[in-house]
């Protein structure tokens, strides 16, 4: 039966790949985008809801569908203000799965962070870390946090550490096997590919690093 898909963070990175790859599949025939500003596609799949997505909670009659992809999120270089910072990368995220608890969504897939950690020194790591303990308390059946390293592909806007960071990781990735293997720079059609592979076929863990989202793009 076609299925439909709730997503928030289309625009970025990863979610672009996966709202196309939504697009191709024909296990999806209904895709309701939530977000801020418009994706520029036009589908018959494609339901658009323009909003405030730190008042997710005001749209639960329109949040309603069969699985649930977040992949909302932002950076210290582009979100400065801490308060701000975690209003994006935990309140979306706990808000979304809120939602599709309370709508009996069974079926929720978020991005988080390779280092996540509630006791990291790092603000950004452990805010993800808050995250990832606050989705999981919802104890939604099918719930997936996605750990990338660090990501592939072209942003809209050019950040120069970022594109440091990934020149140096073309020259090192080779290097990394074993338990480095998930410090591998990852591009962000893998992680959408193995989004729609979990809500279609699941996983036997909850919590996937990236090197284990290499691995289940394997059997697509």
């Amino acid at each position: 039966m076609s299925k439909t898909a709730i997503v928030l963070g289309a625009t970025g990175l990863v979610g672009s790949e996966l709202l196309q790859l939504l697009l191709n599949t024909n296990s999806f025939s209904k895709i309701k985008l939530f977000s801020r500003s418009i994706c520029g596609i036009t589908n018959i799949k494609i339901e658009e809801h323009l909003i405030d997505l730190f008042k997710l909670d005001d749209y639960k009659e329109e949040f309603k569908g069969d699985v649930v992809f977040c992949c909302v999120g932002t950076t210290n270089a582009k979100t400065p203000n801490r308060s701000l910072y975690k209003s994006i990368d935990y309140g979306i995220p706990v808000s979304a799965a809120n939602l599709a608890k309370e709508n009996k969504i069974n079926s929720y897939i978020v991005i988080s962070s390779l280092g996540a950690d509630i006791n990291s020194r790092t603000f950004y790591t452990k805010t993800k870390g808050h995250m990832e303990a606050a989705i999981l308390k919802f104890n939604i059946e099918k719930t997936y946090i996605l750990r990338p390293s660090l990501l592939g592909g072209k942003r809209k806007e050019w950040r120069l550490g970022e594109c440091l960071g990934k020149l140096l990781m073309v020259i090192i990735n080779p290097f990394l096997f074993g338990t480095l293997k998930k410090y591998r720079m990852i591009h962000p059609k893998t992680i959408a590919s193995c989004m729609i592979f979990l809500a279609e076929w699941g996983f036997h863990k909850k919590v996937i690093l990236s090197d284990e989202i290499e691995d289940i793009t394997h059997f697509i």
